[in-house]
């Protein structure tokens, strides 16, 4: 698990399509921190079906970011 605070923009070097997964969202309180965590699952094909497989916990100010980005990336172009 990782906690991320900041978020940096990189420019891919390749994209490629990605299958898509399971997640769920966890609104926590910690230590008087509040956090958003965001849990895959992984593919229908993996071993153990259902098993979480990744984690993201993310502060108000990298969420805030996330959004900020987010909303101006889906925004382009209409």
């Amino acid at each position: 698990m990782a906690t991320v605070r900041a978020l940096k923009i990189y420019e891919p070097e390749r994209s490629s399509p990605q299958g898509d997964v399971d997640a769920s969202i966890i609104l926590l309180d910690f230590e008087g921190e509040k956090f958003v965590q965001i849990d895959t699952y992984g593919s229908k094909d993996r071993k153990f079906v259902g098993k979480r497989s990744q984690s993201l916990r993310l502060s108000k100010e990298a969420f805030e970011q996330l959004m900020k980005l987010g909303t101006a990336h889906f925004a382009q172009g209409q």
